[in-house]
């Protein structure tokens, strides 16, 4: 873990030890002025993106993992808690996700997967980053539900007549998610 993960962690953990203070589960003796409400909010985003961004730019912390089969054979699921994981199609046939960052970054590169029909990337993070990397090949449609946190889609809504399109459903609280080509 890097320094910046760490005290993102910290912030973090602050955050809610004042959240409970203000919800009377422990006493602590802090101020209860403006920052009753303000102060934990800014924490968790401060915390969130220093865990973020110590897991996005920091690829030596990426685990390498064989891409998984969901139960039908088709559709995977990939989850990450308090950590940093990589799935990297070479070849294999793309038939949709879904993928969880709790607390940790996962990143899905599909530019060597083959997608022959529209497809569903179905993402929820909380206090996590996920990375998308698609081909050039397929359009892309966003759509996000985010509390404090966004979808970056650097490659943009993609008009390729013929092309199947990507979905991609993201749910982020205090997370993000980034598309790129």
């Amino acid at each position: 873990m890097t320094r910046r993960t760490i005290i993102g962690i910290i912030f973090i953990v602050a955050a809610l030890i004042k959240l409970a203070d203000m919800w009377g589960i422990i006493q602590l003796n802090w101020d209860h002025s403006w920052t009753e409400y303000f102060g934990p909010l800014l924490l968790l985003y401060i915390g969130a993106e220093l865990v973020i961004y110590g897991f996005n730019h920091n690829p030596s912390q990426w685990l390498k993992r064989p891409v998984p089969q969901g139960e039908d054979g088709k559709r995977i699921c990939c989850a990450v808690r308090f950590g940093a994981d990589e799935y990297v199609y070479r070849g294999e046939t793309f038939h949709g996700a879904r993928l969880d960052a709790f607390f940790g970054g996962l990143r899905l590169d599909l530019s060597g997967a083959v997608i022959s029909e529209d497809e569903e990337i179905d993402i929820h993070t909380f206090l996590g980053g996920v990375e998308v990397i698609i081909p050039n090949n397929v359009n892309v449609v966003t759509k996000s539900h985010s509390f404090l946190g966004s979808v970056d889609n650097e490659v943009g809504q993609r008009e390729i007549p013929g092309a199947p399109c990507l979905h991609i459903v993201a749910s982020n609280f205090l997370g993000g998610v980034t598309i790129k080509s």
